[in-house]
């Protein structure tokens, strides 16, 4: 009888947690993305050294690199998200507006055209074009292989955009 109980309970839990996450989480809308492709990669160990410039790049374990195209309609948004690994941002037109929830007054980033910004990974925030053009980013992502590359996140409490 206990088994059951304790059965039935995580079912119940399970059920409140992904109906939970679903209704919590803000939308994409507006966004037409396309992959440009997708590659699996062994540990990557890229290091370039000179003497006024150095960059380098390491993973532990394999990786899958995403590189897409977004164009985001005035008003369109990415919705409230993380992801697994690093990502590169390049805005080729239009410009960007981003709030990071770890900013407690979630003042906003504009990113316009002919620039970009790392995402680390890791960190929630909301991507949104608040211009008056469409805008037309490029992205390379490295995440773990097999890894979903955006992971939907729920409004943080300090950032009332959506």
């Amino acid at each position: 009888m206990r088994i059951r109980f304790v059965l039935a309970l995580l079912v119940v839990v399970a059920t409140v947690g992904v109906y939970g996450g679903t209704v919590l989480a803000t939308p994409i809308h507006g966004v037409n993305s396309t992959i440009l492709g997708i590659a699996p990669f062994n540990e990557i160990n890229a290091k370039t050294l000179s003497s006024s410039w150095q960059a380098r790049i390491s993973t532990k374990g394999e990786s899958d690199v995403w590189m897409l195209q977004n164009i985001i309609v005035p008003g369109g948004s990415f919705g409230w998200h993380s992801h697994p690994g690093p990502s590169i941002v390049v805005v080729k037109s239009g410009a960007l507006t981003l709030y990071r929830a770890d900013d407690p007054t979630c003042t906003p980033e504009v990113v316009a055209a002919g620039s970009g910004f790392v995402d680390n990974g890791g960190y929630i925030h909301l991507v949104r074009n608040e211009g008056t053009v469409d805008a037309v980013v490029y992205v390379t992502s490295i995440v773990p292989r097999g890894a979903q590359r955006r992971i939907d996140e729920p409004q943080p409490s300090n950032c009332s955009v959506q």
